[in-house]
């Protein structure tokens, strides 16, 4: 019996737990595959055949020891603005939708989910679901295809989660019993508490209560921990408290920053902080333009804000520019839209890479890449391979400026500024040792290099929830 694991509300840990329960499963020797219908993120993964799915499933099929498919995550939603969202579907571009057409879309796509989910089913035996969101959005029900409604058509246990940090815990939790669907609410079988901070046996009265209220037994409550796991999406960033380090990186937050899990390996070695458009740069030794869905018209806030003034005060100054997707089209010296990314228009760039990028077409260019740095000194040159994925609508025109990697990207004379399409290139341990080994020693300071193989954290998180959830419960349930 496959199992769903559903919320109290957006962010309580649903995704984190499916990751857990399929490592648990796969170290018991259980083949199992996660699934989740719908997922709106801007954080987002390119799978093996080209595919873009969320962040979230990509990092529950590594949980699962599995490489990433598009079934896993059929509909994503990649919000655009103005309440219009790209719909992906199945790894690809399907439409341009306002989100009140897109509900005319419900049936179609909910049989296009049920129907991943059954190849899952088919090729591995076992299914993690995951739910989008509170399980209980009232106004929702009848188009719902991430829980009320896919959950009826599953009729698979559930398991709900809550957030203790938020506090009212018991309200969350009794409040989403009881505005359930009466068909969905039977299939309630197992509650998780989730962030809690002290010591568990304090809330043994607690767990007494929601069991009595409910009839429900609570399967664990699982500490508040922090395990470099790759972020779902921009609630994420709120969490993100950085580390108080000598070295000091600036990532800029564009209004619709996309894949700022490209820097979460360097927020462990550096103070990695995410800089609002109009504050000032000054005191940063780096600077990064990160991805972004709408890269126009994150590219006018830049402007509006004078954020581009402080970018060119400090390339002025010798601190590097890194420029990543979206960040790499501003880097340039023009931006051509002939419709399909925002309005038609010719957009000046930030002018400190000589290149222009054209929106020529309604088209993605999603896949995975290995690319070799270029020797450009003083960072390029000691990167060497590096893999990573790509997702852009747009094709950038090369200018004077040298290649930064072997067919992507382009880098200054002076090498300190640079710009590629690659997604997760600083998740390379080489990348992320050469940027910050140049960072650490212009301050005359030392640093021990990234380790190439690094602890899993998908075992460190199994044995975490292993130690607070009763697997042997959720066993049953699985087993039914």
């Amino acid at each position: 019996m496959p199992l769903m694991v559903v919320g109290t509300s957006s962010h309580v840990g649903k995704s984190i737990t499916v990751a857990a329960i399929c490592r648990c499963l796969v170290r018991r020797g259980i083949s199992v595959a996660p699934f989740k219908s719908q997922n709106m993120s801007l954080n987002s993964f390119v799978t093996a055949d080209g595919g873009e799915i969320g962040m979230a499933q990509a990092m529950q099929a590594w949980a699962a020891r599995l490489s990433p498919t598009t079934d896993m995550n059929p509909v994503l939603l990649k919000p655009k603005g103005d309440c219009v969202s790209q719909v992906v579907l199945f790894g690809h571009p399907y439409k341009d939708v306002p989100i009140a057409d897109y509900y005319a879309e419900t049936p179609y796509l909910l049989s296009e989910a049920v129907a991943a989910f059954r190849r899952l089913m088919q090729e591995y035996g076992q299914v993690v679901v995951e739910g989008a969101g509170g399980a209980a959005e009232v106004n929702l029900y009848d188009r719902d295809i991430a829980n009320t409604l896919l959950a009826e058509k599953l009729r698979i246990p559930l398991i709900l989660v809550a957030d203790i940090e938020r506090g009212g815990v018991f309200a969350q939790i009794y409040g989403t019993l009881k505005l359930l669907p009466e068909p969905v609410r039977p299939l309630v079988r197992g509650i998780i508490i989730n962030k809690f901070r002290g010591d568990p046996a304090i809330f043994a009265s607690g767990i007494t209560i929601i069991e009595d209220l409910t009839g429900i037994p609570v399967l664990g409550v699982v500490p508040y921990f922090s395990i470099p796991l790759p972020s779902e999406d921009s609630l994420s960033i709120t969490d993100k408290v950085h580390r108080d380090l000598q070295v000091r990186i600036a990532v800029i937050h564009l209004s619709h920053v996309s894949n700022f899990t490209d820097f979460e390996l360097l927020e462990q070695y550096a103070s990695v902080e995410y800089v609002p458009c109009g504050a000032s740069l000054a005191g940063y030794d780096c600077i990064v333009i990160p991805g972004t869905k709408n890269t126009i018209e994150d590219l006018a806030l830049v402007r509006k804000t004078g954020m581009n003034r402080e970018l060119l005060a400090a390339q002025e100054r010798g601190v590097p520019v890194i420029g990543i997707c979206g960040g790499y089209q501003m880097l340039g010296k023009t931006l051509v839209d002939e419709g399909f990314e925002s309005a038609v228009g010719i957009y000046p760039g930030l002018g400190l890479l000589d290149c222009v990028t054209r929106f020529a077409a309604y088209s993605k260019n999603t896949t995975q890449v290995r690319r070799r740095a270029e020797p450009v000194p003083p960072i390029l040159s000691t990167i060497g391979e590096v893999t990573g994925y790509e997702i852009h609508m747009g094709v950038t025109e090369s200018g004077t400026d040298r290649e930064a990697f072997c067919g992507d990207g382009r880098v200054s004379a002076d090498g300190l500024v640079f710009g590629t399409y690659m997604h997760a290139l600083f998740l390379n341990p080489s990348a992320a040792n050469a940027l910050l080994t140049y960072l650490y020693a212009k301050k005359g300071l030392p640093f021990t290099p990234i380790p190439a193989e690094r602890v899993d954290p998908y075992d460190t998180l199994a044995s975490l929830f292993e130690q607070h959830v009763n697997m042997e419960a959720i066993m049953t349930l699985l087993e039914e």
